[in-house]
């Protein structure tokens, strides 16, 4: 196991639960000292105790990231009592299920003022610090919802729309100012995480996503790869690459398909939950993993080629110039 964040700090928003949990879990057992940040307590203090297990250091910060000054009051408490903040992961979400004529003003506010405002003050909060050291790592955690809307996600899917240009904007600007705080996105696909059974909704059935459908382990190592290599951006899994080249290329025959395919699609024929976190956390432990382990991987070879690119251009290079030879010597025979 890696030690390359041995005492370093990182801030996870959405922390105590999901995909957040499961990076704290790769980050923790990295030696690194985490500020855990989510609204529940229980759960936080649960995710504290795995941290100190695995060999890191954690930080229990009870708050709702839609409150911008409670997240400054995070940030510097963190640099007080962990040190200075050397990674920033804004993975905090929620979400509605429901058809856009269901969906009530106040949802679509809750939903961008966590999902999307949620990013804006984390990120905030970080730069305040990182910028005046001219380093640090902003790390977004976002879905290839950012670049394809599907039905029955219209909040969620603003709000990720609306964090890419955030992203965007931000990072011209730091490459104006020359500025040396690394900022990259990571873009998930379908994952087994609590929130299909949480998330706020008003379908016939239980939410469910189709396969194929991720451990969030997955995406957990391919955030920790994400904030030490910093590139621009990093998609996770072969249906992220797939809807971002569908909406490219034929976005009317994608918005078609979705048409026909995405709404029952996210429909389990299951009684829907009654509990959800839109307004309040939901109580009890529900620690990384969903209902889908039997339906979810846990390895992508998409994320594998494309965080070993390096070794792939030397095999391809190897390959080519082997082939060279071969053809050099079969001419000259």
């Amino acid at each position: 196991m890696s030690h390359s964040w041995a005492d370093r700090v990182v801030v996870v928003t959405g922390a105590s639960a999901g995909i957040g949990r499961a990076t704290v879990r790769e980050l923790a057992r990295r030696g690194a000292r985490i500020g855990l940040i989510a609204r529940g307590v229980e759960r936080l203090e649960a995710t504290a105790r795995e941290v100190e297990e695995l060999g890191g250091r954690a930080l229990v910060l009870p708050l709702d990231v839609a409150d911008a000054d409670a997240v400054e009051a995070a940030a510097e408490r963190v640099e007080r009592e962990l040190g200075p903040i050397d990674a920033w992961i804004n993975n905090a979400m929620t979400s509605v299920f429901a058809p856009i004529r269901e969906t009530t003003p106040a949802e679509y506010e809750r939903v961008t003022a966590v999902t999307y405002l949620g990013v804006v003050h984390g990120t905030l909060a970080a730069l305040r610090r990182m910028q005046a050291r001219d380093r640090g790592t902003i790390l977004q955690v976002s879905s290839g919802l950012a670049y394809r809307a599907i039905p029955l996600q219209s909040a969620y899917c603003a709000a990720k729309h609306a964090g890419l240009g955030f992203t965007d904007s931000l990072r011209c600007e730091l490459l104006h100012d020359k500025s040396r705080v690394r900022l990259t996105s990571v873009h998930l696909p379908a994952t087994n995480t609590p929130q299909f059974d949480w998330a706020a909704s008003r379908l016939p059935g239980r939410p469910s996503p189709p396969d194929p459908i991720y451990q969030p382990e997955v995406d957990a190592r391919a955030i920790v790869w994400a904030l030490e290599h910093a590139p621009r951006q990093l998609y996770v899994g072969g249906p992220t690459v797939a809807l971002l080249w569908a909406q490219r290329l034929l976005p009317g025959l994608t918005d078609r398909y979705l048409a026909r395919k995405a709404w029952e699609g996210q429909i389990a024929p299951e009684p829907p939950a009654r509990a959800t976190n839109l307004w309040e956390p939901v109580p009890g432990e529900q620690a990384a993993h969903g209902r889908f382990d039997g339906r979810a991987v846990d390895r992508s070879t998409q994320v594998w080629m494309a965080t070993h690119r390096p070794l792939l251009a030397a095999v391809a290079g190897a390959v080519a110039a082997a082939a060279g030879a071969l053809w050099l010597r079969r001419r000259r025979g």
